[in-house]
């Protein structure tokens, strides 16, 4: 499947975290094509694993990509029948401002949010962000209608059509991080063309966005020799320093601080070298905001790797990728696969 159609179709399931099914299904139903195996953890967290060559050792290394995605969820509805709503994951309420939403009841009801047009405004709400507690949606309906339809619970995604932009650039919502489970796709392709040791164990996580659950639950059950958690990072923006961000259409970033496993990065690092395979460096002393944070301290521990695909606009429905990125970083990912065997593991895993 070509990468910007299977990427469009990912972005175009609603997958907020805790309600992550209808998108589990579809990518069982794409991966199963090039894996051995899929199971699921307890959580809900779908895994599909490809087998590697006389992997008498049982070499296993988890590529964790997140599928859920952040949205909104019904919390109330107003006597004149507009729908109050809190957030699931980190929404800035100042992207919320005229949006147009689709309310995930029994059926889709489509609204927006509308706010107090500027005519009516005084000099301080023009200068004040909206809280998340003044907005609401407009479905057009009053009290009794809207409580026919809508439920307290009802989760809310923002609609948004996933547009191809120039140089190969895609925008849509929720590319955080169905770019990784792109990634993840490109990868077993890639493999397909290798010879590897390692059972290779593709990991799409849930609840990512509410506490790297996912992660916790599926690296527990796998006890993987290595993991890899591929996100998203801060792609460069006019407003933004060099040191904060990753350069789009520059290739991953492999990410430097405590929670990444010094030999793996640097063996990381040989590969994309020896490969000319383009690379940056992201810096995150702290755990990271990453399944590779649970990844990590999972069991007895983890030695984990973090690479970032760099995305514009983070959390808004706007998000953009460079296509170029998520295949290099799949190259990447299967190259390092291709040379972790039985002779060599140990030594990696060394500090």
């Amino acid at each position: 499947m070509d990468t910007i159609e299977f990427l469009k179709e990912l972005s175009n399931y609603n997958s907020v975290s805790g309600y992550e099914q209808n998108l589990s299904k579809y990518i069982h139903n794409v991966f199963q094509k090039y894996t051995d195996d899929i199971t699921y953890d307890k959580l809900g967290s779908l895994i599909a694993i490809k087998k590697g060559e006389k992997n008498y050792q049982n070499i296993k290394i988890m590529l964790a990509a997140h599928i859920d995605e952040i949205g909104l969820m019904v919390n109330g509805i107003e006597e004149n029948g507009s729908i109050k709503f809190t957030s699931v994951g980190g929404v800035d309420p100042r992207t919320l401002v005229a949006q147009e939403v689709i309310i995930h009841s029994e059926k889709e009801i489509y609204g927006v949010i509308g706010i107090l047009p500027p005519h009516l405004q005084d000099s301080d709400s023009k200068d004040n962000a909206f809280k998340m507690e003044d907005l609401y949606i407009d479905i057009g309906y009053d009290e009794i209608k809207s409580k026919e339809l809508i439920s307290i619970g009802d989760i809310i995604t923002i609609k948004r059509d996933f547009k191809v932009l120039e140089s190969n650039t895609v925008t849509s919502k929720s590319l955080d991080d169905k770019a990784g489970v792109a990634t993840l796709l490109e990868c077993v392709k890639e493999l397909k063309k290798l010879k590897h040791q390692a059972d290779v164990y593709n990991v799409f996580t849930v609840q990512e966005e509410v506490g790297t659950r996912g992660a916790i639950t599926s690296t527990y059950k796998i006890d993987p020799d290595i993991g890899i958690a591929i996100d998203v990072g801060f792609g460069k923006t006019p407003e933004l320093e060099d040191s904060d961000s990753i350069k789009m259409g520059k290739g991953p970033a492999i990410t430097l601080g405590g929670n990444i496993h010094p030999q793996l990065r640097r063996k990381l690092i040989e590969i994309a070298e020896k490969y000319n395979i383009p690379y940056q460096t992201e810096l995150d002393p702290g755990p990271t905001g990453t399944d590779g944070r649970s990844m990590q301290i999972s069991r007895a521990g983890i030695p984990t790797l973090v690479i970032s695909i760099p995305l514009r606009y983070m959390h808004t429905s706007v998000e953009t990728i460079n296509i170029d990125d998520i295949k290099n970083t799949a190259k990447l990912i299967a190259r390092f696969i291709s040379e972790i065997d039985s002779n060599n593991l140990e030594g990696y895993l060394c500090y």
